[in-house]
């Protein structure tokens, strides 16, 4: 497993928490929401955290710009085309989410993982949402609140995950962006 470039779906709290974890990391991050109005929300939350990281003197200046500069916004699905790892945190409604993976599916490319950041929706019934094709692909990552500062993560199989896939991500979670 390769992983260039995670695509965050949802620029609330916990999107741009995670989008902000995967650019401090060293990663190409495309983050997208429903709007532009969304988007530039969750990218000025992610430049305020950042500023009081560099008022604590946590973080440099020019770290904070690099970070910010891995971080490209959207408001279109497509933007997550060119994504290895695509992570959705919109809100916890089974509907939504449903809806969001059905049309997404033809985004994604053939390697890329899939995962919800639910933290209580069931991951066997969001992934019937997806064609059966890519349901080896789909798990659920949980990152704890708020992602920036926690920890935890908790990786959740679905029936279908392949079991090499949720190794790779575990490895690349814990050992890349110092997850636990």
């Amino acid at each position: 497993m390769d992983i260039k470039k995670i695509g965050v779906i949802g620029a609330g709290t916990m999107g741009n928490g995670i989008a902000q974890v995967c650019a401090a990391g060293g990663f190409a991050v495309v983050m997208t929401d429903i709007d532009d109005a969304s988007v530039k929300r969750g990218i000025a939350a992610v430049a305020k955290n950042l500023d009081r990281l560099v008022a604590k003197q946590k973080l440099s200046a020019e770290e904070k710009t690099a970070i910010l500069g891995r971080i490209d916004t959207a408001n279109a699905l497509d933007a997550v085309a060119n994504c290895d790892l695509v992570i959705e945190a919109i809100s916890e409604r089974m509907d939504w989410k449903s809806d969001l993976y059905r049309k997404v599916a033809p985004y994604l490319s053939e390697h890329a993982i899939f995962a919800s950041n639910t933290s209580g929706l069931s991951i066997n019934t969001l992934a019937q949402a997806f064609p059966e094709k890519l349901r080896h692909r789909f798990c659920g990552v949980h990152f704890f609140n708020p992602p920036r500062y926690m920890h935890l993560v908790e990786l959740i199989a679905c029936k279908e995950t392949n079991p090499a896939i949720l190794d790779n991500l575990e490895k690349f979670l814990v050992t890349t962006l110092g997850k636990g």
